[in-house]
């Protein structure tokens, strides 16, 4: 799951939503230096992503996608899933979209001297370009997928991917909701056991 989905199945607590937000930015162990709450939220975000590259409606959507982005296709998948995540927003929260997003960034920036050094270099360029509420538009996606493109130095063609979203549209939101219900499951489930 990508950025937005990790956020939204943290549990309310400050620490655990950092944690579970900056995990990507952090290496193997090294984390011992972060509360324990932060700890917690960078496990469960691990844990978030072995129970999603196991699970059997990931895996069909990414067969569907385009042999050309190889080892690329979970990121992709990831990316689509928050798109639908963020366009059915209503389904899974009482808080507007734009309200959430808001109180998710404010949180980031008050505490912004614990983040890794690559999360505080990224989060102003997410800020600015509002990802986690424009994840809903397909400029939104477009952005973010020129954007890990960009990153890849074009290697991952990942700026291409919007074509197969729209050619599977309907497949992979039927599989994202599919999956999403298990997945709030599993990660309250795992909350509970780490809190």
């Amino acid at each position: 799951m990508n950025f937005l989905a990790h956020l939204y199945l943290s549990p309310d607590n400050t620490e655990i939503i950092i944690g579970n937000f900056i995990a990507d930015h952090i290496v193997g162990n090294k984390f011992q230096h972060y509360s324990d709450s932060v700890q917690k939220g960078i496990k469960l975000h691990r844990e978030i992503d072995t129970y999603t590259d196991a699970h059997e409606v990931v895996r069909r959507s990414k067969r569907r996608l385009n042999e050309r982005y190889r080892h690329y296709n979970g990121v992709i998948i990831d990316i689509f899933y928050d798109h639908f995540l963020a366009v059915n927003w209503n389904t899974y929260s009482n808080i507007p979209l734009n309200i959430y997003v808001k109180s998710m960034y404010n949180l980031l920036q008050t505490n912004f001297e614990i983040l890794p050094e690559k999360t505080q270099q990224m989060l102003p360029y997410m800020i600015k370009q509002n990802w986690l509420y424009n994840y809903q538009f397909a400029s939104g996606i477009q952005e973010v997928l020129n954007g890990m493109n960009r990153r890849t130095e074009g290697k991952s063609k990942m700026n291409l991917a919007s074509e197969d979203l729209l050619l599977h549209y309907e497949e992979f939101r039927e599989d994202f909701t599919l999956f999403f219900k298990d997945l709030i499951t599993f990660s309250k489930n795992k909350s509970n056991d780490l809190l």
